[in-house]
């Protein structure tokens, strides 16, 4: 179960420290990478929808065994950038900035599914 609660916060902690700052960078990533963005709610739900992400990892590591279930979907929520990735990279559109996080999420999603196996199957009342 530690080991689970420490993959779940590191993989928090890391996420609010990489998504907060994005809420504050949108007129620089314009001009990083134009064109500029013609759509902000879009950016701005993506920042929301990920930072919710790192609020329900912090769920999962105050208690693993009972939200083991929850585990599932977490594990999907890093392991979904791998074949979106291998999409992009195959039509030529992979921007290989992204590739550090590729590795990172892949790293995390590697951690939440060892924990979902280090738990197993236990029996906890509602």
């Amino acid at each position: 179960m530690k080991f689970a609660k420490y993959s779940f916060w590191t993989a928090a902690a890391y996420g609010i420290l990489v998504i907060v700052p994005l809420y504050f960078s949108e007129q620089r990533l314009s001009l990083d990478y134009p064109p500029p963005m013609n759509h902000p709610e879009y950016y701005y739900s993506f920042i929301t929808v990920t930072l919710v992400w790192q609020m329900l990892f912090v769920l999962v590591a105050l208690d693993p065994t009972r939200y083991r279930t929850i585990m599932i979907p977490c594990m999907l929520e890093k392991l979904a950038l791998v074949p979106t990735f291998a999409i992009l990279w195959s039509r030529g559109s992979f921007p290989i900035l992204w590739l550090p996080l590729l590795v990172i999420d892949l790293g995390f999603g590697v951690l939440f599914f060892v924990s979902y196996r280090k738990i197993g199957f236990t029996s906890v009342a509602p």
